[in-house]
């Protein structure tokens, strides 16, 4: 592939435009992770063969993308007939299903009934009535996945045609650095990593510290449970990122930039190292960049899956060789990051959103959100949710809308009890939180943060002390251990908790729990440990009646701490079939003493009993039974 120049790229990308999708149909399988996990490559590698096995290769164009957020119902085929006029959207399709979309609706003209997505009505959604009917996109607006799920990430030209590449030649050619760093502050635009700083002052301070070297790294060592924004926006538009690096090379004066990524993501990797490689063919990255004489590369290097690596400084101090370790601040790294030199550090959906903004201008960016928040956010909605998926909204859409719109409501129709947001930073939020809208500043001010974007949505049959020791699990084993406020504060609180899921509690654990909680909060080094206590605090302020339970009636209302359930046998649906017996590890259960036949001889064997001096409630009984006549209380 020949270098391009700024004229020869335009002329190319014109041309592509011109042919770009130019069948009477398109294809756009899913090829994000959790389709492909459910052979969405076979889906697509099949739906390729039956158009040549069917003469129809001239018809149809098949191209896989990445995620089209839609999880739940994954994997997802989308048919485009009439230059994307006109779209089907199959859910839940199978290797199998191919043959008829091709035959069906290639040659025939006619939607697969079986396959297109229905609403909880049970209406079907039908092509000409546009993918924004979906209640599932409704209220979404797709910045930084504005080409997950629509372009082959794997083909730069696919990048190219939807103005790939302008930002920067932008960057390159029209602007000078506080050109581009003025549209970022016009933008409103804030880190998406977490902490939310703003990202126009980060590259400003970077490009004001005098240096001969300096660096820009992209943060994808995305490690909360339950989050997967920054891989699924690689995975589906890896340019997008390779863009905005190297415009915040030429914005602070760097010539060398390095994403860290986590080792567990082979899909985003391989897509990423793909993208890279076609973008230095192509000339825009390297030497001489479209012939503007600015140098810029980008390598990539694997993190090992330490979740404190997700901080700054310790991700800094991993991908000089050493352990990843925080290291106080200041100096931030803006001044003396990498190697010492000063060193721009932004995550992948903060560095996402620039080629839009600097193509759009700043101000239509700001446009969205709130005064506080502008723009939009991505969320990974999971956990007891009927709509599980990526979403992007505006910031300042409320929970509610976000639950019970975009998310469908509650599987099985459980009532909701809470939200994690910021996964184990964050805090849970009851439903009083619904109806106030998301930003930084509200968030913060309901005792929760915005982390990254997991939302883990929790229903009636969740307990909090049990989410509570599961997150705090999680901070233990991914702590450091440098700084001993997060090292035994940690520790303490989970033993704590443990102490209470147990029915060993005291009143007198919660002050402690408190104590220690907001200790760390004001001594840890690093946000790790300075946010480790917040679902523990939170859930305490705002479920204390469910702790009180724990302590006083020795009683989990949703079964879940073990040593504090208790299985029975209920005696009328019991047929004494034998299976619990048969399960349990520990003898436990045995027949009804005494028992006497019903003279209407429509019960002939007797009923189980459990021994709950003997019973160490594994929960074997209950998951056996195909007669509900065992239940937990």
């Amino acid at each position: 592939m020949a270098k391009f120049t700024k004229d020869s790229l335009n002329q190319l990308r014109e041309a592509k435009k011109k042919e770009w999708r130019k069948c009477p149909y398109t294809i756009l399988t899913c090829g994000g992770t959790a389709c492909q996990s459910n052979k969405g490559e076979e889906i697509y590698q099949d739906l390729v063969a039956e158009a040549q096995k069917q003469g129809v290769s001239d018809k149809v164009q098949v191209v896989k993308t990445g995620c089209f957020g839609f999880c739940e119902k994954g994997p997802v085929v989308k048919v485009m007939s009439n230059n994307f006029t006109e779209t089907s959207f199959y859910v839940e399709v199978k290797p199998e299903d191919a043959a008829e979309i091709i035959s069906k609706q290639v040659k025939g003209g006619e939607e697969v009934e079986r396959l297109l997505y229905k609403d909880p009505s049970g209406k079907k959604h039908r092509r000409g009535a546009g993918e924004g009917n979906i209640g599932f996109y409704q209220k979404q607006i797709r910045v930084v996945l504005r080409n997950c799920g629509m372009i082959n990430p794997e083909d730069i030209n696919e990048y190219l045609v939807n103005d790939g590449y302008v930002a920067l030649e932008k960057a390159l050619f029209e602007w000078k650095p506080e050109d581009i760093i003025k549209q970022l502050e016009i933008s409103g635009l804030r880190g998406r990593g977490g902490a939310g700083f703003p990202t126009w002052r980060k590259w400003d301070t970077t490009r004001k510290v005098s240096n001969d070297v300096k660096y820009v790294v992209c943060n994808a060592d995305e490690g909360d449970p339950g989050a997967y924004m920054d891989r699924s926006t690689i995975e589906g538009d890896p340019h997008s990122v390779i863009e905005a690096m190297t415009i915040c090379g030429k914005a602070i004066g760097a010539t060398q930039g390095y994403v860290y990524i986590r080792a567990e993501y082979p899909l985003a990797v391989n897509r990423l190292e793909i993208a890279l490689k076609q973008a230095k063919e192509c000339g825009l990255l390297g030497k001489d960049i479209l012939g503007s004489g600015f140098d810029f590369d980008i390598e990539i290097r694997l993190g090992a899956g330490a979740f404190v690596c997700g901080e700054e400084t310790a991700l800094l101090r991993s991908l000089e060789g050493q352990r990843g370790m925080p290291t106080p601040k200041p100096p931030f790294p803006a001044i003396a990051g990498l190697w010492a030199k000063p060193t721009c550090i932004n995550n992948v959906e903060t560095f996402a959103n620039i080629p839009a903004i600097l193509v759009k201008g700043g101000a239509w960016f700001a446009s969205m959100g709130t005064p506080d928040s502008k723009g939009t956010k991505v969320f990974a909605l999971t956990g007891k949710v009927e709509n599980s998926g990526l979403i992007e909204v505006p910031m300042g859409t409320t929970l509610r809308e976000i639950i019970f719109e975009i998310g469908g409501g509650i599987k099985n129709g459980k009532k909701f009890k809470g939200v994690q947001t910021g996964g184990p930073s964050g805090g849970i939020l009851t439903e009083k939180d619904l109806d106030t809208p998301i930003d930084y500043a509200g968030l913060a001010k309901m005792g929760s943060m915005m982390g990254s974007g997991g939302m883990i949505v929790m229903d009636e049959d969740d307990c909090v002390v049990d989410v509570a020791r599961f997150y705090m699990d999680f901070c233990v084993d991914e702590s450091c251990g440098k700084c001993s406020p997060c090292r035994i504060g940690t520790s303490q609180i989970l033993a704590i908790l443990n102490k209470i899921a147990e029915g060993k509690g005291e009143e007198a654990d919660l002050v402690k729990l408190e104590e220690i909680g907001k200790a760390m909060q004001k001594a840890s080094l690093c946000a790790l440990g300075q946010t480790a206590s917040n679902p523990t605090l939170s859930t305490i302020r705002n479920y204390r009646d469910e702790y009180m339970e724990h302590i006083h009636d020795k009683k989990c209302r949703a079964g879940k701490c073990k040593k504090l359930a208790i299985f029975e046998i209920l005696e009328d649906p019991c047929i004494g079939c034998g299976k619990c017996v048969r399960n349990c590890p520990v003898d436990a259960i045995t027949p009804k003493e005494g028992w006497v036949a019903p003279a209407d001889g429509k019960k002939k064997r007797p009923p189980m009993v459990i021994d709950q001096s003997k019973c160490i409630k594994c929960g074997e009984c209950l998951s056996n039974c195909k007669f509900n006549a065992v239940v937990k209380k």
